[in-house]
């Protein structure tokens, strides 16, 4: 059954290095069960449910990506896009979660309409390879800031905004010292480099009695709370396009770049260096962000930590379906993911923005037609609490000076016409 579903053989691979592919990809990953319910809580929706529906939505989308796309390529809530959700939409913008879901829902919907019509090539075709990194490297200082925050490493200052907080709290403490941790080990090459920190600085705090422990295991929480409590007519508000957007774009070129990137480690892609049946893998993307925003949880994405789980020898669904089963086995761990608190997580956030913003080594820093667009995006994004306005403020940057710089045939229409969308927002809707 097994052979007829993956085609194993075909894909020189074995039940047993699957196995291990899959375990090794959840390990990389697994993290995202303590941290997107932690951070989603600070938008006001229910951690326990929060919790479940991380599980149930990286679950659903990795058996929708393994038994329909046969890919070893793991889905969950996407980071950046749920520190957008509840600093970006909720708590700055000042909408509700419930219309912030109905957002990612819509945005879900759109994705798929662009998976099914083609319309995915003209879209990433179309958008500057340089937009694109910058977008990626101001998620990541947007990660950055948050987790400096959550630590209270940068607290707030009258005078010059943010200033350098306590050091010798224990927040900042623990906060620095799971950065660290993560980091080393990350380096070393230790898989669940991400997750051990947390974990062990979760341990420390509990032991030197700066946590409490709430326990190990227990049956899942309700998942009632946010199960379906999207506000779709609340988000087709005017002031919701621009988020919409942003939720659409990020997750667009992240699914794409993570297909590629895993596609081409394990060896995966054709001679042309494309990936076959990619129309059913960003299907099965969309459709995961669908499912997890009626669930309640931000967008669910690609994984790049896939990538672990390929080198270790997963090749096929297979894979994928082996880190879906591990999924549902974690929605018995709640009680141990509501004793973790934001400190502990704030390091594997810093250490996620250090990925992120690895996107700067490539941008082409002796064009500053490119470079400019590059920085504005990348500072725009945590300064303004906001990935929404970053990306706007760089396509109305990329079109601007492209266009002054007599560049601008080198433009595309769909960019101009972005940059125009944007411009009309800001005026007419700020």
């Amino acid at each position: 059954m097994l052979e007829r579903l993956f085609q194993l053989e075909a894909h020189n691979t074995s039940v047993r290095n699957e196995i291990i592919g899959g375990v090794t990809t959840f390990l990389t990953m697994a993290y995202i069960i303590f941290v997107n319910p932690a951070m989603l809580a600070q938008a006001g929706m229910d951690q326990g449910a929060v919790f479940v529906a991380t599980c149930l939505a990286a679950a659903i989308g990795c058996l929708i990506m393994g038994l329909y796309a046969n890919y070893p390529i793991a889905l969950a809530p996407g980071m950046g896009l749920n520190a957008f959700f509840t600093y970006g939409v909720v708590l700055g913008m000042g909408y509700s979660w419930e219309v912030a879901l109905g957002a990612i829902f819509l945005s879900g919907v759109i994705f798929v309409l662009i998976s099914i019509f083609k319309i995915r090539e003209w879209i990433i075709n179309s958008i500057p390879s340089s937009l694109k990194l910058g977008i990626a490297a101001g998620i990541g200082l947007f990660l950055a800031i948050i987790a400096l925050k959550n630590a209270g490493i940068v607290v707030e200052h009258p005078a010059t905004l943010v200033t350098l907080g306590d050091l010798s709290t224990p927040p900042a403490i623990y906060g620095l010292l799971g950065f660290f941790v993560i980091a080393a080990l990350a380096y070393l090459r230790v898989t669940g480099a991400v997750m051990i920190g947390i974990l062990s600085i979760t341990v420390l705090a509990i032991i030197l009695g700066h946590s409490e422990f709430g326990g190990l295991v227990s049956m899942p929480p309700s998942i009632a709370p946010t199960f379906l409590a999207m506000d779709i007519a609340g988000a087709f508000e005017v002031g919701m396009i621009s988020v919409i957007f942003a939720f659409l774009f990020v997750d667009l070129f992240d699914t794409a770049g993570t297909l590629i990137g895993v596609g081409e480690r394990g060896k995966l892609l054709d001679k042309d260096g494309k990936l076959p049946r990619i129309k059913k893998a960003l299907l099965a993307d969309s459709t995961a962000t669908v499912v997890g925003a009626s669930l309640g949880t931000s967008s669910t994405t690609s994984y790049i930590e896939s990538a672990a789980g390929v080198a270790a020898g997963g090749r096929t669904g297979l894979t994928a379906v082996v880190v879906a089963v591990l999924f549902l086995v974690s929605l018995f761990f709640a009680p141990l993911a509501g004793s973790i608190p934001a400190y502990a997580t704030a390091g594997a956030l810093l250490y996620v923005a250090v990925l992120m913003t690895g996107s700067l080594s490539k941008v082409d820093w002796d064009d500053v037609s490119e470079a400019a667009p590059v920085l504005i995006a990348a500072l725009t994004m945590p300064l303004t609490f906001s990935i929404a306005h970053g990306i706007a403020l760089a396509f109305i940057s990329y079109a601007a000076i492209k266009l002054f710089s007599g560049q601008g045939k080198q433009v595309s229409i769909s960019v101009y016409a972005l940059a125009a969308f944007f411009v009309i927002k800001f005026i007419f809707f700020p």
